[in-house]
């Protein structure tokens, strides 16, 4: 008992010498949930501002050939039964497909969501063994031993996965498969196309026919080498990749291809491009490999040689860090395609680097939902925070005036007050939206958000700032001020604001939650952060859309729960805040 008449005196003793500002604090501190979500808050605000500085983002980049792909990181997760295994390996534009030394197939990556592969379509059990592999965007083509070709995967073009019956009888060297197409070289010479001609630009070749030797695809179509080393163009429509230099003409033994550049491998193994624009990465050949290589592939945006040390190079675009080259050597073969690479040893080991896969997916128009979520955060954190602060400072002015006066002054800011609170903000907003569309930047656009969420949002704390100011301003430490002839601006804002500064925290606080999710309201209905700039708000647009809401669930649920998550964390501090500065809350 006397233990117990110690610790509370000892108790007694320290809440009189103690702040309460620091009495408050200890407070919060006890409220371990509060702590969980200011740790939270805080966690989530450093997390997408310094994220957002590292990671590279492109609000235009779209790209149809990752149109909506689950979250997924194993685009290069090599089985494996193809360890010390592997014969051939080809990619796709998120999935993979090898032959092991039996000629069996092997599959692995993840399929479009709105084409998936149905493995019952695959080659019948009893076909095989097989020989060549081609990986396209959403369907795979492969040759068995007997000669006979299959394709399967993509249904909503019959035509990619029918194939043609003048390859009967044919001895199919090389195929290759690219944006719904697949073109195959005969032992003849002769190319053959088949799948979804609107989409691959495929001429008629009749006068070359009979005297290719290899072939290159990208997205749209080909280019190919003649027996006698000159490059042509296998295109209806003339574009840059006909325009083959004269002086490589004869000496090519190999081509590749990406979205924009053409490239060609010589006999004395040096590569020469065109096609492109000569800023692009891929355009310009690292002077380290020239005269080195053996083999040339390209994927969309850049190139990997296979060197004639047996090592691999790549070059060009890394967005999807697909040219950090392995430092590996001794590979015989390699596999390039969209982002991905693949190189086979001679112990048919295979070595992957690129493109793994999307952590959160990806949306309707290929963008990556992660890097957009980091990006919208930081939009999204930005207005709840300009907006705050705006409509703080006019609160804390006007409450602080109006509460200190009073009289007239108090009557007009109020009533001023509630007419500015009576304003519907979001029907002015979106009328706003429908005026200024087309005729202000979407950086204004955001600008003009924060503002009028600041301007519109303050009437709230005003009124509590009043209320904090009435019970103070009739204190002695008050009446002493003004005693001593201090400035009335002076006695509100230095010596009675920062007894009542706590309370008005609180209500700060939990204004950021809202003003976010004003702004997530605005961009939602069209006005606020407007495409293609992100913002967690315009992000959820997809719930308009049922079929999102069912099939592509990862576009609205990962904006929505970095949201959610964002405002309960603030208004579970903004509580803890209220509960630790209100004497009738301690439990004390």
């Amino acid at each position: 008992m006397f233990g117990k008449k110690k610790k509370e005196k000892d108790f007694m003793q320290e809440e009189m010498v103690q702040s309460p500002g620091r009495t408050a604090f200890r407070n919060f501190l006890d409220k371990k949930l509060s702590v969980a979500g200011m740790v939270t808050f805080i966690a989530i605000v450093i997390f997408v501002f310094v994220a957002s500085i590292i990671l590279p983002f492109d609000k235009t980049y779209i790209d149809s050939t990752q149109l909506n792909i689950p979250p997924s990181r194993n685009f290069l997760s090599v089985p494996s039964a193809l360890e010390h295994n592997a014969k051939a390996i080809s990619l796709g534009s998120t999935f993979g497909a090898g032959i092991d030394r039996n000629g069996n197939i092997h599959q692995w990556g993840t399929y479009h969501a709105q084409s998936s592969m149905i493995p019952s379509t695959a080659p019948p059990r009893d076909a095989g063994p097989f020989r060549l592999i081609a990986s396209g965007l959403n369907h795979v083509s492969a040759v068995a031993e007997d000669g006979t070709v299959y394709s399967w995967g993509n249904h909503i073009f019959p035509q990619i996965t029918e194939v043609p019956g003048a390859l009967r009888g044919r001895n199919i060297i090389e195929i290759e498969a690219g944006f719904q197409s697949t073109v195959a070289l005969d032992d003849q010479g002769h190319l053959h196309f088949w799948g979804n001609a609107s989409m691959f630009n495929f001429g008629p070749q009749r006068e070359h026919q009979g005297h290719f030797t290899t072939f290159a695809l990208n997205i749209v179509t080909a280019i190919a080498i003649l027996d006698d080393g000159t490059i042509v163009c296998v295109s209806r429509a003339e574009h840059g990749f006909h325009n083959v230099p004269d002086e490589i003409q004869g000496r090519a033994v190999d081509v590749a291809m990406t979205d924009q550049v053409a490239a060609a491998l010589l006999d004395d193994g040096t590569v020469v491009t065109w096609g492109g624009r000569r800023l692009l990465p891929e355009f310009h050949v690292p002077d380290s490999i020239q005269g080195r290589v053996t083999k040339l592939m390209g994927g969309r945006t850049h190139f990997t040689a296979l060197l004639d040390d047996g090592t691999v190079y790549s070059w060009g675009g890394n967005m999807f860090f697909q040219i950090n080259n392995p430092h590996n050597a001794g590979f015989v073969d390699i596999a390039v395609n969209y982002f991905q690479n693949a190189a086979i040893d001679a112990d048919g080991n295979v070595t992957t680097w690129g493109h793994r896969g999307y952590l959160m997916g990806t949306d309707h128009l290929g963008r990556d939902v992660y890097t957009r979520l980091i990006y919208g955060g930081r939009i999204s954190l930005t207005v709840g925070f300009v907006a705050v602060i705006i409509s703080s400072i006019l609160g804390i002015i006007i409450g602080g005036i109006s509460g200190y006066f009073g009289g007239k002054v108090d009557m007009f800011l109020q009533r001023f007050g509630e007419v500015i609170q009576g304003v519907p903000l979001i029907p002015l907003l979106l009328l706003l939206g429908g005026i200024l569309a087309t005729r202000v930047e979407q950086t204004w656009r955001i600008v003009i958000v924060m503002i009028l969420i600041g301007l519109l949002g303050w009437p709230g704390l005003a009124r509590l700032t009043r209320g904090q100011i009435l019970s103070e301003k009739n204190q002695e430490f008050v009446t002493a001020a003004k005693a001593m002839g201090i400035r009335e601006g002076k006695i509100i804002f230095r010596h009675i604001m920062p007894n009542v500064m706590p309370v008005i925290l609180v209500s700060i606080t939990l204004s950021m939650a809202a003003a976010m999710l004003t702004e997530s309201i605005l961009s939602f209905l069209g006005f606020g952060v407007a495409e293609p700039d992100a913002s967690w708000g315009n992000m959820l647009n997809a719930v308009n859309d049922a079929t999102v809401i069912s099939r592509y669930w990862w576009r609205w649920v990962f904006p929505a729960s970095a949201l959610g998550l964002t405002v309960i964390s603030i208004n579970t501090m903004g509580d803890g805040l209220r509960d630790a500065v209100d004497p009738k809350q301690n439990d004390r």
